[in-house]
C-alpha cells in the first residue's frame, strides 16, 4: 500500500473515508479496506453510530474491492481466534 502524504490526504473526498468527519481510514483500494479493517478499533473519539456508519462504508467498499470479510458488524473485530 503506498503511504498517503499530507496533501494527497487532504485531497481525498471525506466521503471516501470509512471515518469521514475525522478523516480516517481511507477506502481507496483493497490494501486501504482491509487497513481500515485492521485498524478500526484504534480510532477514537467516535460513537457506537459512528461507528456503524463506518462499517457500512467499509462493507461497500469491500464489496466494490472484491475484499472478504469475515465478520458481518464491526463489533465482531477481534474475537476470533488467529
Amino acid at each position: 500500500m503506498s503511504r498517503l502524504d499530507q496533501n494527497d490526504r487532504d485531497s481525498i473526498d471525506a466521503r471516501q473515508y470509512a471515518f469521514p468527519k475525522q478523516r480516517k481510514e481511507p477506502l481507496e483500494d483493497a490494501k486501504h479496506v482491509r487497513n481500515a479493517v485492521a485498524r478500526f478499533d484504534q480510532v477514537e473519539g467516535v460513537t457506537d453510530a459512528e461507528r456503524d456508519e463506518a462499517w457500512q462504508r467499509i462493507r461497500a467498499a469491500a464489496k466494490r474491492f472484491n475484499v472478504e470479510l469475515g465478520e458481518k458488524d464491526w463489533r465482531e473485530l477481534g474475537k476470533k481466534p488467529h
